[in-house]
């Protein structure tokens, strides 16, 4: 989904009280006309990491610098922030709540005073309500609600996605959160992530003067491989290339490498997850193999992303029917005492072999098994 803004920054201008100090008024310059801000959104609703001042360009030979002022109430004298030679300044840190800007000339008197901006965080649009996702091959995909967007377009500029670790053990998200990017549609495809290690993912809204929201609820996924339409045989077509194993660990590494999954065999191998077997009826069924291998079937699935988290079930070591359409979830035995987690949907179910989409959890113990077609 593409969206396209056109961001006009809003500009609050606030009358200047009787007890304030408002330096300049002389000189042969004339006044910063269009005074505007942008505050810097830090990952903190409420706490900007700076703003960026703006205003019209004036090519005046007699200009010698800008002036910029601040305070940090609505009363009070301002107070010198800094002096630039370019049409722009940037405040490093909180913001103050007013700013100001003149004009200095090269004999050092100054103009007018610009309008004065006021820095307003009840500007900020609401939190996403709501935060989902997809588990991918190295890559997770989110979905949020579009609320902030929706209760006022024009004052939307884009949504930022964080992410850090996730103890899986603990039920903890790290505290080193990090930006992975922004977006102004209400989903984000998170890449380049390693499989098996879980993440914590969390979104907020930006408005057009740069303030923040508050963050959507936390969602925790784990990304892991996955394949398409992977050719089995049955048994009694091609018994060489009728086995197949989500996970073989041929190096012993303890670790899943790309060419150590979706390893497909002979179905007489005792070290296979399930081999594919044909009936003298023309049925066709999965059949669990080695030791610590389960299989549940979900019936009727759209996609293998309708298969989410690996049910907390007894799974059975007896034959399950292939059916074109059904998702099915294995249980295997990891030797290290944590179970591993397969999904696989038929895409096409024949006489001779079957078409499978796969999903695999590289992950020891954890459940999460979506995936998404396209990446």
């Amino acid at each position: 989904m593409q969206r396209y803004l056109i961001a006009v920054p809003l500009l609050v201008v606030a009358a200047c009280s009787s007890d304030e100090t408002v330096f300049g008024g002389g000189g042969t310059v004339d006044a910063p006309r269009n005074l505007t801000y942008l505050v810097e959104p830090s990952g903190t609703s409420g706490s900007p990491s700076g703003i960026l001042l703006r205003w019209d360009n004036d090519l005046d030979p007699d200009l010698r610098v800008w002036n910029v002022y601040s305070r940090s109430g609505t009363s009070g004298a301002f107070g010198l922030r800094g002096s630039t030679t370019s049409n722009s300044f940037h405040d490093d840190g909180v913001p103050h709540l007013e700013y100001y800007a003149t004009a200095e000339d090269l004999d050092g008197f100054e103009s007018a005073p610009s309008n004065v901006v006021t820095v307003d965080e009840r500007l900020a649009l609401p939190a996403p309500t709501s935060l989902s996702s997809t588990s991918l091959d190295e890559a997770i995909a989110l979905f949020w609600s579009d609320n902030a967007f929706t209760s006022d377009p024009s004052a939307f500029r884009n949504y930022r996605v964080y992410s850090v670790d996730f103890d899986l053990d603990l039920g903890l998200c790290g505290t080193n959160w990090a930006l992975e990017g922004t977006t102004v549609a209400p989903e984000f495809l998170a890449g380049a992530l390693t499989n098996g290690a879980p993440m914590c993912f969390g979104i907020s809204a930006v408005s057009v003067e740069g303030f923040e929201s508050l963050w959507s609820p936390i969602k925790d996924d784990t990304p892991r491989p996955d394949a398409r339409n992977v050719a089995v045989w049955t048994s009694q077509s091609d018994l060489s290339q009728s086995g197949f194993r989500f996970w073989r660990d041929l190096d012993l590494d303890g670790l899943a490498q790309l060419s150590e999954l979706g390893q497909i065999g002979s179905g007489t191998a005792g070290d296979i997850d399930f081999s594919v077997e044909r009936d003298g009826t023309g049925r066709v069924f999965f059949q669990p193999v080695r030791a610590g291998t389960g299989v549940v079937t979900l019936g009727q699935v759209s996609d293998v992303t309708s298969i989410d988290i690996a049910p907390n079930i007894t799974y059975g070591t007896g034959q399950l029917e292939v059916l074109p359409g059904h998702g099915y979830v294995f249980e295997m035995d990891g030797g290290d005492g944590f179970a591993r987690f397969g999904a696989i949907r038929a895409t096409h179910v024949g006489q001779d072999f079957v078409l499978l989409d796969w999903a695999y959890q590289t992950d020891p113990g954890n459940p999460e098994l979506l995936v998404a077609g396209r990446r």
